[in-house]
């Protein structure tokens, strides 16, 4: 990430802040934080105004168009520019594929779709007006997941958000390739965090794994920057897989 400045969506926790925190340690030069929790958006800028650097966050319920293009405005005013988006944010219901509702459908699709949507086009058409370093103007990473690619009748609609994600992946990275915008996503699968060992998940981890362990959250975190960062100049419309062989694609 040396040289570039980036946003997160979804940065407060988990995934966003550890990417937030890494990008800055790569040499990031700006950092935003999109997400519900003021307090942990903040938190997860510490290590950027520790280093000196522009960041802000903003406060934004992603779900409609005004309030998310709002917040990246508002972000990207402060950042000066903005050369990559990490749409990390998006909710996990759990619930058998026979029992769920329209309200169960509404909110997943909400956040997890329509929520990625508004803010990879409030990026693009920041990027598009702004100068491209090398002949990228701009880089979107979306995380997606294997769930995507499994049968999960546990959670079939998150699943098949993240299916339509991937999705719509590929066709905002061929619509915005013209401009010299790179859009792809990463799917990880279940990764070894604290909440995994709070709730004994390690030991199906280690299982479901041909190298017999969960991914560390670093490891996913990896593949995003790569995808996001200024060695990616020509990739673009691809979903990573990141599983340690839970699925080949």
């Amino acid at each position: 990430m040396k040289g570039l400045s980036i946003v997160i969506v979804g940065g407060g926790a988990g995934l966003g802040a550890l990417l937030a925190r890494m990008a800055v340690e790569e040499g990031a030069v700006g950092l935003g934080i999109i997400d519900l929790n003021a307090d942990a958006a903040e938190a997860a800028l510490a290590p950027a105004r520790a280093a000196g650097i522009p960041a802000t966050h903003a406060v934004c319920d992603i779900r409609t168009s005004e309030a998310a293009h709002a917040a990246f405005a508002s972000v990207a005013a402060v950042l000066g520019r903005v050369d990559t988006l990490v749409n990390s944010a998006a909710i996990y219901p759990r619930k058998p594929i026979l029992e769920i509702t329209d309200a169960d459908w509404d909110a997943s699709n909400a956040i997890n779709v329509k929520g990625t949507y508004h803010m990879m086009v409030a990026a693009v058409r920041q990027m598009q007006g702004q100068d491209p370093i090398g002949p990228v103007r701009g880089r979107i990473v979306n995380i997606t997941s294997v769930d995507a690619f499994k049968a999960h009748p546990q959670n079939a609609h998150y699943a098949a958000t993240k299916a339509a994600v991937v999705s719509l992946t590929k066709s905002m990275a061929h619509a915005v390739a013209p401009d010299g915008i790179l859009v792809n996503s990463v799917a990880p699968a279940g990764m070894a965090t604290e909440q995994a060992r709070a709730l004994g998940f390690l030991p199906e981890l280690a299982k479901a794994s041909p190298l017999g362990r969960g991914g560390a959250p670093e490891e996913m975190a990896n593949w995003v920057l790569m995808a996001g960062g200024p060695k990616n100049t020509y990739m673009t419309g691809e979903n990573i897989i990141v599983s340690g062989g839970y699925i080949y694609a």
